[in-house]
């Protein structure tokens, strides 16, 4: 080992045993500081925030579309339970779930990008567009698409079975004994108590949606955490992958906590007095 690279592993605190180096960064952490990249020794807060910007806009439009199209679908097979409509809607549902997401995005890119040549696969603008809206999303369209898929058929499937516990309890029976229409019952009643378990599901999905930019990321270019904490690894630059986990692991306590809050507004019962 040279003298150079000597120098640079003390400079960096990389000649310390590795509890002392944990220490070290919990120190700083403690004081704001998560320390600066060894790649292009920037700050890694400043790295982070800049990559944030495009998984936030990915990951937002993923879960807007999926859990919407989740739960119209769930409730559709719900309502035409048993037959070729629950069928059909379960059995995609099914293959989505089976189908690995770099494979969807392959066939995403085969297919629209390379045959019909209708959108972008790479990237969040084109060059030259100057932050053109419809420019970056026609760029979204395809991952974002890709990964609201990846994610559907959990939230359809949870959304059939909530549903249908729903319809199947004793007050929706007293509600339709009473005369009340089938819309009013299904979105008044069966709804309403069967998004108390789709809560749960949507919320502690969200940190799995953003593992799965990290695949969808790395095969459009798409410039954002999820891509950034690729190159890393492959660059072994440490103080960024620390401060991915470290976003990981406070994104999921923030959606546990997020889930627990939402329980209260929706269902009076389960509010803390």
């Amino acid at each position: 080992m040279t003298t150079l690279m000597c120098l640079i592993r003390e400079r960096l605190g990389y000649d310390q045993p590795l509890v002392i180096q944990y220490l070290a960064w919990l120190r700083e952490l403690v004081g704001g500081n998560l320390g600066f990249s060894l790649a292009n020794g920037r700050p890694v807060g400043t790295v982070l925030i800049e990559r944030l910007g495009g998984t936030t806009r990915l990951v937002v439009a993923a879960l807007v579309v999926a859990v919407i199209l989740g739960i119209v679908l769930g409730m559709l097979a719900a309502i035409r339970k048993n037959t070729w409509v629950d069928y059909t809607i379960t059995g995609l549902s099914l293959l989505a779930i089976s189908v690995p997401p770099f494979f969807l995005a392959l066939i995403g890119i085969f297919i629209f990008g390379l045959n019909l040549r209708l959108l972008p696969t790479s990237g969040m603008q084109s060059l030259g567009s100057d932050g053109d809206i419809g420019d970056m999303l026609r760029h979204l369209i395809l991952p974002g698409g890709i990964l609201a898929l990846v994610m559907l058929g959990p939230y359809v499937r949870y959304a059939r079975a909530s549903i249908l516990e729903a319809l199947n309890s004793e007050y929706i029976v007293t509600a339709r004994a009473k005369g009340i229409g089938s819309t009013r019952v299904l979105f008044g009643h069966a709804l309403k108590n069967a998004s108390i378990p789709l809560i749960t599901v949507i919320a502690l999905q969200i940190p799995v949606l953003l593992a799965g930019t990290v695949v969808i990321e790395t095969m459009f270019a798409w410039p954002g955490m999820g891509k950034l904490a690729i190159d890393s690894i492959m660059a072994r630059d440490y103080p960024i992958i620390l401060a991915f986990v470290l976003f990981v692991a406070i994104l999921v306590l923030a959606c546990n906590l997020l889930a627990d809050v939402l329980y209260a507004l929706i269902d009076p019962r389960i509010r803390v007095k």
